[in-house]
């Protein structure tokens, strides 16, 4: 599948302007960028779209979904099985506020104000938020990240998003060079600083994990080579090289 913006907003039933949305925030990113600039999503990507929508039928936050897709350890299968029994939660109340209707419809005028408790659903939603930080985020550099995060304003995410891109458009202007050369390795110090800044301590060892990552993991390899067809790979290889040195 190989859907442009407009087919993959039909498709979902998501408008244009959310998915341009999604992907400023970092949320959901088209797996790729075409040279005249239009952007086109993947089946994988749809597979995301689909569970950022749940996600949102369930009343979570954008922020919240963020954070739980970009947990380390983060199990899709696991997720719905969850997101399942939230659902249920949901429609058992909904069962409920029919039936009050439908004995309004009656005659029924025994004032009833139970079936509009939501209670229930909040709480299991809050736990499951919970739960997914404590079994996918459970490392130090995620607390700290989310630490950083948690009253950073839309205009300061705007900001990092730009820093973020301006790395990634600066290694694809390199990839079809040497990683090992002087402007590829500084551009990897200013990527580890760009880390440490905003986000957690990154040492080392941490960027040589995360150069893994960039080609090892299918979300961000797709996520850089937006940029490029190849950039994760450049990028991966030149931090390679920086962590050695």
């Amino acid at each position: 599948m190989r859907l442009s913006v407009s087919e993959a907003a039909r498709l979902s039933g998501v408008s244009v302007r959310t998915l341009h949305y999604y992907d400023k925030i970092g949320l959901l990113h088209p797996s790729e960028i075409a040279e005249n600039g239009y952007r086109y999503y993947c089946d994988a990507d749809m597979a995301l779209l689909q569970q950022i929508l749940f996600f949102r039928e369930l009343d979570f936050p954008l922020r919240e979904i963020t954070r739980i897709l970009s947990l380390p350890g983060y199990d899709r299968r696991e997720a719905m099985r969850r997101q399942r029994e939230l659902l249920l939660l949901k429609r058992e109340r909904l069962d409920g506020l029919l039936r009050l209707l439908d004995a309004g419809l009656k005659g029924d005028t025994d004032m009833q104000f139970d079936a509009f408790d939501d209670s229930a659903l909040r709480q299991a939603r809050e736990q499951y938020a919970d739960e997914a930080r404590e079994r996918w985020g459970h490392t130090a550099a995620w607390a700290e990240s989310e630490q950083k995060s948690k009253h950073r304003t839309k205009e300061e995410w705007d900001a990092i998003q730009r820093e973020t891109e301006a790395v990634f458009r600066a290694f694809s202007a390199l990839r079809g060079g040497d990683p090992g050369c002087a402007e590829a390795q500084k551009l990897v110090a200013d990527w580890q600083a760009h880390i440490t800044r905003h986000y957690y301590r990154c040492d080392k060892d941490i960027l040589a994990g995360l150069g893994t990552m960039y080609t090892a993991d299918e979300r961000f390899l797709k996520n850089i080579d937006r940029f490029g067809p190849g950039t994760a790979d450049f990028m991966s290889r030149a931090i390679a090289l920086y962590c050695r040195s």
